[in-house]
């Protein structure tokens, strides 16, 4: 019987090899890394990225300004393409805030993330803060306030909710008083 399981082990084994073989690896954000929903450059904002790999599209991962808007795009019904991997910036070994880091990438599933804290994301929205290690994330939140969770423990509210990331513009007065008027006039 020990020589069947371990035979089945053995044969099992490559198998489990080519699996983890297949998943991509987390490539080095450069300057031409943009990205996905705000296609703007990723290096000229602070704050923890992520990079999301799609099946059959190997080396071209979507990148992300936000961790909270990969994980958006993670939990959205309408994905193009199965998703093979997805990395985010360990915040434990970045330079600092402003410079997250270009290789620092940890495997989303993997890290501990800070939710509900001060800082504000590369695009001025909240955001969900990646760390490698519970302690060094209880740290940040113990200074920037929030939890710390695992990623399938983060609330949908946190990642899919309308934020607002600043007071309201007289721009947006105008722009809200236009629509309302676009809105009459089809009633009409």
């Amino acid at each position: 019987m020990k020589r069947l399981a371990a035979i089945l082990c053995l044969a099992i084994l490559p198998a489990c090899q080519e699996d983890t073989a297949d998943i991509p690896q987390a490539v080095t954000m450069t300057a031409s890394a943009v990205g996905h929903f705000c296609q703007m450059n990723m290096l000229e904002h602070p704050g923890p990225k992520a990079q999301v790999h799609l099946t059959g599209l190997p080396g071209t991962p979507l990148f992300f300004s936000q961790v909270r808007d990969a994980v958006a795009y993670l939990r959205m019904p309408e994905q193009s393409h199965e998703i093979a991997a997805v990395y985010v910036s360990d915040m434990a070994s970045a330079a600092s805030w402003e410079i997250p880091g270009a290789d620092n990438w940890i495997p989303a599933s993997a890290a501990h993330y800070v939710v509900g804290s001060s800082r504000t994301g590369g695009m001025g929205a909240p955001e969900l803060v990646p760390f490698s290690d519970a302690a060094s994330a209880a740290q940040f939140a113990q200074r920037h306030g929030g939890q710390v969770q695992g990623l399938a423990d983060i609330p949908d509210t946190a990642v899919l909710a309308p934020v607002a990331t600043s007071a309201t513009t007289p721009d947006d007065d105008d722009f809200a008083d236009r629509l309302r008027a676009l809105s009459q006039e089809r009633t009409n």
